[in-house]
């Protein structure tokens, strides 16, 4: 049975990778152009529903982790290093973009404000839950050994969703009381804590491996023939 502060640990653990990449405070502007013309009670209406989509896709990819890795076959280091890979990936584009670029395309915006229904598309998917975050879910899948670990986890999936949505309600007066340089250093502070997630699972990977036994077997019998 996992100690208390395992269980504490997993729920900080989800929140502190995920919040990042979701990043509720540099989505506000484009939350608040694709719902342009909305009336407040559609735009919080399409808020909560963004958000229950996105827990239910990163609850849907930690429970259904495992057997993707199997079906697949994918080891765990080796999800570990992908999933570094594209968190890193992420966060050096986040951490160098240039400032003058809008994250979001005006052609997104465009499309989106011509669908009746935005909550599930682009809200949840991809700008709440995107690959990235859903990459380090199913990196979680390694952590998780019985069902109170997963517990932990989907709390810490709840605790961003909750922040998540308290933010982007309050998103106009955020945009405007930081203004466009704040959220320029917002964006390049999260793209930082990203680019440290994401090398930090690469390097679990690469330990991973190196310390897996059939690896140092293999590497036992190479050098015996030589």
């Amino acid at each position: 049975m996992p100690s208390a502060g395992h269980f504490w640990e997993l729920i900080l653990g989800t929140v502190v990778a995920l919040l990042p990449l979701i990043n509720p405070l540099a989505a506000a502007p484009t939350f608040l152009a694709i719902t342009e013309g909305d009336t407040l009670e559609r735009r919080l209406q399409q808020l909560r529903m963004a958000c229950i989509y996105m827990v239910v896709i990163l609850v849907s990819f930690l429970i259904g982790g495992t057997f993707i890795m199997g079906f697949f076959g994918i080891s765990i280091p080796g999800l570990r290093i992908a999933g570094g890979l594209l968190v890193a990936g992420i966060g050096s584009g986040m951490l160098m973009q240039n400032p003058r670029q809008p994250v979001q395309h005006e052609t997104d915006h465009v499309e989106a404000r011509a669908k009746r229904d935005v909550s599930f598309s682009p809200l949840a998917m991809p700008m709440l839950s995107g690959p990235g975050s859903i990459a380090v879910t199913l990196g979680f899948t390694s952590l998780a050994s019985d069902w109170l670990d997963y517990t932990a986890i989907i709390l810490g999936i709840l605790v961003v969703a909750v922040f998540t949505y308290v933010t982007l309600r309050l998103s106009g007066r955020i945009v405007q009381v930081i203004g466009q340089n704040g959220m320029n250093a917002l964006t390049r502070i999260m793209g930082f804590l990203l680019l440290c997630i994401g090398i930090q699972f690469v390097v679990n990977g690469v330990i991973g491996i190196a310390t897996d036994p059939t690896f140092l077997h293999q590497i036992r019998q190479v050098l015996a023939t030589h």
